[in-house]
């Protein structure tokens, strides 16, 4: 399962997920600036893949009700707005965070292109989720499933408000292997991030943990077994740019 990666090493007796919780409240007022430069802009690129490959799992569905999709991890709901604009008919999506700044940021985006009626953003953590069995008609989840404290527990309880034939999509970094890719995404991730994350963002420890959470994070193959260990079927891997993504797709 990779090492327990924690934003802030000195923290006392706080949790991982409450850790999270104040970087991402400390980051918010920067992190899409900052999500887009580091990306150089790729990163809506692959938001769009991750949503067209949920269309054409929703597009084989005949039953013309309306279509629920939750966003987990929203943050300032990037996600949740692609979804919108994929051209999806009839679709509600609820957005899930544990970081109330990164949610008011994410009302007012929702709420400047005119979508407060089609998407809801609410506080809720992915090893609790506030939502019967057989809610939603898929899941999204971009950048992540490696923050979450409890990684099996999310995936699972994730599961569970799928309806049967559900799909959830995983949008989450990996680590490429081949050379030159490899030695400048590491100098990219390792030097520039955390030195660049922290003139921006005034959180030092930020943009060092997000790197490292990177590199303990059960990529590729493995990642796959934990989805199929955790009930999905189906389960597939799409690498993104040479191995610095992947999208993993799993049917309930």
């Amino acid at each position: 399962m990779g090492t327990k990666i924690t934003p802030y090493t000195q923290s006392g007796q706080e949790s991982k997920k409450e850790q999270v919780a104040r970087m991402f409240d400390n980051i918010a007022h920067s992190y899409d600036f900052l999500n887009h430069f580091f990306s150089l802009g790729i990163d809506v690129l692959w938001r769009k893949k991750a949503m067209r490959l949920l269309k054409v799992h929703l597009g084989a569905k005949s039953d013309p009700r309306p279509l629920h999709l939750m966003d987990m991890a929203t943050g300032t709901a990037d996600f949740a707005l692609e979804a919108m604009r994929s051209g999806i008919d009839n679709l509600n999506v609820t957005g899930v965070d544990i970081s109330p700044g990164m949610l008011s940021i994410g009302r007012k985006k929702v709420e400047r292109r005119g979508w407060s009626k089609c998407i809801k953003l609410i506080e809720g953590d992915s090893a609790d989720l506030p939502f019967a069995a057989n809610t939603f008609d898929g899941y999204t989840v971009a950048f992540g499933v490696r923050n979450f404290e409890k990684l099996e527990k999310g995936l699972n309880e994730m599961h569970r408000t799928l309806k049967p034939g559900g799909m959830g999509v995983i949008l989450e970094f990996s680590k490429p292997t081949a050379t030159p890719i490899k030695q400048i995404f590491h100098f990219y991730f390792h030097t520039l991030m955390p030195g660049v994350g922290k003139l921006v963002s005034k959180d030092s420890d930020a943009y060092s943990y997000l790197p490292e959470s990177v590199e303990a994070f059960p990529e590729g193959d493995d990642f796959v077994k934990i989805m199929e260990k955790c009930g999905y079927k189906k389960c597939h891997m799409h690498r993104l740019t040479g191995g610095i993504a992947s999208i993993y797709t799993g049917v309930k």
